[in-house]
């Protein structure tokens, strides 16, 4: 599959999906004692992997292809009508990048941000240590974007730099400012913040058609998807 990457890899046993009912999952996942770099962090990305921290996986169920791997072409993208506006409504949001690591402020959003939004997932009641377990990394160059009203925090994007742009690794943000609309805030930010780099792509990570929760993500037009090993222009 990877044979030309020097990274074993390793298949996990079958267990329930989470996203289809009455399926199972298999995820391939890049040996946690290998030496990853940004580098060799971007082609992985590019072959379909992600990141949960330090874990490299990617989803491998025979007989499936549902989680389609993203990415926007920054070059090409057009803000539809809706995204021109939620651009103007944050304009007064203050954008502040911070070295990773655990910050109490951003813990106690990222608390109310899991019980307002995924009250009952599993990720509903973390702890210091299991936030920045799935956030940070110590091999991967990980961006906390701070989206700021005056002094308040609004939101949190954790972002990785990667050789042809930034890979989307989580967004958190005040439950309670629906009209402000901040997911997608965070992902027109990371399009110009890429487009300011002079790099190619946002990386969204996976797409499952019919997954309502993950529809937000073919708003944004144009997107590529990875699909039998090519990536091609997503029709969804």
């Amino acid at each position: 599959m990877t044979h030309s990457l020097p990274v074993l890899f390793y298949v996990t046993p079958p267990e329930r999906c989470a996203y289809l009912p009455g399926r199972e999952a298999i995820n391939v996942f890049a040996d946690p004692r290998a030496r990853i770099n940004t580098p060799l962090y971007g082609r992985l990305i590019d072959k379909g992997f992600r990141r949960s921290g330090s874990h490299l996986y990617r989803p491998q169920c025979p007989g499936c292809g549902e989680c389609v791997p993203t990415r926007i072409p920054v070059a090409r993208f057009q803000p539809n009508r809706s995204q021109r506006r939620n651009w103007n409504v944050n304009r007064d949001l203050n954008v502040y990048i911070v070295p990773q690591g655990y910050r109490a402020e951003h813990f106690t959003l990222y608390r109310r941000y899991q019980r307002g939004r995924h009250a009952g997932g599993e990720m509903d009641n973390p702890t210091p240590q299991s936030y920045l377990d799935f956030l940070s990394c110590a091999w991967a160059e990980t961006l906390f974007v701070e989206f700021r009203l005056n002094d308040t925090l609004m939101a949190v994007s954790v972002c990785d730099r990667v050789a042809e742009g930034l890979s989307a690794v989580y967004t958190f943000f005040e439950p309670n400012q629906r009209r402000r609309g901040l997911g997608t805030h965070a992902i027109l930010w990371q399009i110009e913040e890429v487009r300011r780099r002079g790099l190619d792509y946002v990386y969204l990570g996976y797409w499952i058609a019919g997954n309502r929760k993950m529809s937000y993500k073919t708003r944004f037009r144009p997107i590529e998807g990875l699909i039998n090993g090519q990536w091609r222009s997503l029709q969804a």
